[in-house]
């Protein structure tokens, strides 16, 4: 076998074993968000294949019991892929180092990959190689396997607050629906305790969902439900309360729509969605007219809330506040195909 062809096989063979395992421990052992090429086309192409299969109903309820399968798997697709590229690397080298024509450098890859041990080699290097593809893929299972309690731990502290919001805000949530019922059962001045509980919550979502990313596509329990759709609830009554409630100011309040954009903009930067990196009102415009907004503080009238007088500034004051979250909550209601829910995924 020619030399300089050789080297070439064993340097790509090479390349792609590293970035395969590159591709493994962004995903299960890298604490931060790392872009995966292995990852987008597994993820891409599957994506294209759930909004083909999506086109041949027009429910949404049948469409979320679709998608509701994309993530995991999305998921379980990620192991063969990567047993698969392993296969074709260690092949390659297998190959480069003469352990036979193409067909015995596969079935040789594939024995070791997968332990199965009826390939092997007279060759101290290649067996040396073989020991080594035959432990990565037992790490890689290993790591699927510890991988699954992590992912699904973060699932539970998340919807924990998604469910308990139902009782706040009602199904689908509502943020002028979540200020009537705290008036109502719990008085307007309790608000700042659940501003910082969800100012932690946004902290929280934040650090999973950009180092797990695939969390954000997994769904909720219920199909009504979603952790962006809530989220979005939460900064809309917190803007509510700061722009147009006639109450003491609220740093609490101000607090957890800095932790609720921060979190959105540093998830959508993992999946490079298009946003205002610095928006300002009215300069950069956003998806709530100023007459939706009259007709909120009407109900909040309506049911003896107090209201700040000076309603003009408080839709300058209200939309000063979205402008920082508006491009990215709806943005990442679109790609996660989130359920109708007020001022969010009914926007796109």
């Amino acid at each position: 076998m020619n030399t300089l062809l050789s080297i070439f096989i064993f340097t790509l063979g090479l390349a792609l074993i590293t970035s395969t395992l590159f591709s493994a421990l962004s995903t299960f052992v890298l604490p931060r968000s790392a872009r995966s090429w292995l990852n987008r086309i597994v993820f891409g192409n599957l994506r294209r294949v759930f909004e083909k299969i999506m086109r041949f109903t027009k429910r949404y309820e049948r469409k979320e019991a679709i998608f509701a399968y994309f993530a995991p798997i999305g998921l379980l697709l990620l192991v063969p892929a990567w047993y698969i590229l392993l296969t074709i690397g260690y092949a390659a080298i297998y190959w480069s180092l003469g352990a036979g024509d193409i067909f015995t450098s596969f079935r040789l890859s594939g024995s070791s990959l997968l332990t199965l041990g009826f390939a092997t080699s007279d060759n101290i290097f290649i067996n040396l190689l073989i020991f080594s593809e035959a432990t990565l893929g037992l790490i890689l299972v290993a790591l699927l396997i510890a991988y699954l309690p992590t992912i699904y731990a973060a699932f539970s502290r998340r919807e924990e607050f998604v469910n308990l919001l139902e009782v706040r805000a009602g199904n689908p949530p509502s943020s002028v629906e979540m200020l009537l019922r705290f008036n109502r059962i719990h008085g307007l001045n309790k608000l700042d305790e659940y501003w910082t509980s969800w100012e932690a919550w946004f902290a929280q979502v934040e650090e999973s969902h950009s180092t797990l990313p695939m969390l954000v596509f997994f769904r909720s329990p219920r199909g009504d439900q979603s952790w962006i759709t809530a989220g979005g609830t939460v900064l809309d009554a917190a803007a509510l309360t700061l722009s147009a409630l006639d109450l003491p100011p609220s740093a609490a309040a101000s607090l957890c729509i800095r932790a609720g954009f921060l979190s959105f903009r540093r998830i959508a930067e993992n999946f490079v969605l298009s946003f205002p990196q610095d928006p300002h009102f009215p300069e950069t415009p956003i998806s709530i007219d100023e007459n939706e907004f009259m007709a909120v503080l009407d109900r909040l009238e309506e049911a003896d809330i107090p209201l700040k007088e000076d309603r003009a500034q408080a839709w300058l004051d209200f939309a000063g506040w979205r402008v920082n979250y508006d491009h990215t909550l709806i943005a990442l209601s679109r790609l996660i195909m989130a359920p109708p829910s007020f001022w969010s995924s009914d926007r796109y």
